[in-house]
């Protein structure tokens, strides 16, 4: 590794830093793009399964389920045991978890591999960013965190194009099996690039009740919002699992506030800029959320194309941030993040309305490609300094935890827009495969997404443009402001 210097951390251009790069993108790459690679499979896993569109649901929302709800103590853990021990846990559990979602013999047993997958996921996910937060010197930082937003990013665009050719090749199975001997590289440049790195201040053991009703809190409420489209608000069931859910997240915001040693610790969301960030993470990804569970559908059902040809409809958005998103975090450090926050979102949301032209008869350069390019350009400016500035207005020594944040806000809104959108616009049972019912539901999904990234955009005027200044460690002012 690098020699220590005045300021903590690697230089940028170092092996060391070439390292770390390395592992944290391919480990948190995989589990990016498994999230997404999934949607390009539902039609064939729907088809072979006999599935609803409640257990296509499940298939996706079991790994957010888990994820959003493990990432946070994840973080904790990572916080204090060592991340590097946490992101080596979190691949080799992934990587099996994978193997069980790749020769899963029908609905049920898919989405419980992929609960399992979910909690490999939640592992390695914040340690990723932790590792590069603590790993990287103060200046480095938003080049480091571009860069991993640039290749993660087109690992997450890629995603539906590489399944698509997993799938035409052999099977939606492969989809999962791929993942197997990018673990063991993963591990293995963990094992030989990647220091380890703990907070030394932060004690005792993690807060297991917390995670507890965290995970209840998020499950309960996930089941009722997918189920009442089938079931309806006044079936018993339906009605237990919403109250479940809305107590047990109660409890869990209140047991942070009086702990002594919080899950997640409330003087993170002092900071005004982190609150915004995170609320500005939450509109967003849920938009994405919503627009990317539906929008291989459309292509697939309504527009006739291929699995693959499904996938490299969104290879414009992997190209620009391939090109564009580590130059978005330098831009960001240099001029401040406000702008490309208020702008992205906004883009993001043009892109969207432009994409509900793509209905039965559409071109794709008439289309879908004005719509992805537009959609993409937004997401490039904004995905690189909305994680930088989530992790840059909280303490270093919390740089886990405040990963697991930013993740679990991402993963929460992505999760709760697939468990709303689908029976909001219209959509259930096996309607998805119907080009009629789906080009309607598109239609109006996009319109709600639309409004909800471009609400994202509104929130960043209120943010600190300064954010991403070098700053010492901890150092806030007296009202908790960075």
């Amino acid at each position: 590794m690098s020699t220590p210097t005045a300021e903590r951390g690697v230089a940028w251009g170092s092996p060391a830093a070439t390292g770390i790069l390395a592992t944290t993108i391919l480990g948190s790459g995989i589990a990016m793009m498994d999230g997404f690679i999934i949607n390009v499979a539902l039609t064939r896993i729907g088809h072979e399964l006999g599935s609803t569109i409640a257990g296509l649901q499940w298939i996706v929302d079991g790994y957010l389920l888990v994820m959003a709800a493990l990432i946070l103590v994840a973080g904790s853990l990572g916080d204090r045991y060592g991340r590097l021990r946490l992101f080596k846990i979190g691949i080799v559990w992934f990587t099996a978890a994978s193997l069980l979602c790749g020769l899963a013999p029908n609905t049920a047993t898919l989405v419980a591999a992929r609960v399992l997958q979910g909690v490999g996921a939640a592992l390695l996910t914040p340690a990723s960013l932790a590792i590069l937060q603590s790993g990287f010197r103060q200046r480095d930082r938003s080049r480091a965190i571009g860069a991993w937003s640039a290749i993660t990013g087109l690992t997450s665009v890629i995603g539906p194009l590489v399944g698509g050719l997993l799938i035409q090749a052999w099977s939606w199975r492969l989809t999962f099996l791929i993942n197997l001997p990018i673990g063991i590289l993963c591990l293995w440049l963990a094992r030989r690039h990647v220091p380890d790195h703990c907070d030394e201040r932060t004690g005792g053991r993690p807060d297991i009740t917390s995670t507890v009703l965290g995970a209840l809190g998020l499950a309960g409420i996930t089941a009722a919002l997918v189920e009442q489209g089938t079931r309806g608000w006044t079936d018993p069931l339906i009605l237990g699992c919403a109250i479940v859910g809305v107590l047990a997240l109660t409890a869990f915001c209140l047991l942070q506030v009086r702990s002594h040693d919080p899950l997640v610790p409330p003087e993170l969301f002092a900071s005004h800029t982190f609150t915004v960030a995170n609320a500005l993470t939450f509109m967003v990804y849920a938009a994405l959320g919503g627009m990317g569970f539906l929008m291989v559908q459309q292509l697939q059902v309504s527009l006739g194309y291929s699995p693959t040809a499904a996938g490299i409809a969104s290879v414009p958005v992997a190209v620009l941030m391939f090109l564009l998103a580590e130059r978005s975090g330098e831009l960001a450090q240099r001029i401040g993040p406000r702008l490309q926050l208020i702008a992205g979102p906004l883009m993001v949301a043009a892109g969207m309305l432009l994409l509900r032209r793509v209905v039965p008869g559409a071109t794709y350069l008439g289309s879908v490609l004005p719509g992805v390019l537009v959609f993409g350009i937004g997401l490039t400016l904004m995905v690189a300094p909305v994680t930088a500035v989530a992790l840059a207005a909280a303490p270093d020594r919390h740089a886990g935890v405040a990963s697991g944040v930013n993740n679990a806000v991402a993963r929460t809104g992505s999760l709760l827009a697939v468990a709303v959108l689908p029976a909001a616009v219209g959509l259930s049972g096996t309607a998805y495969a119907d080009p009629i019912a789906l080009t309607s539901a598109w239609k109006l999904a996009l319109l709600i997404c639309a409004v909800a990234a471009g609400a994202g955009g509104v929130l960043a005027a209120g943010m600190d443009n300064n954010v991403l200044s070098a700053r010492s460690d901890d150092a806030t002012t007296p009202d908790g402001r960075r």
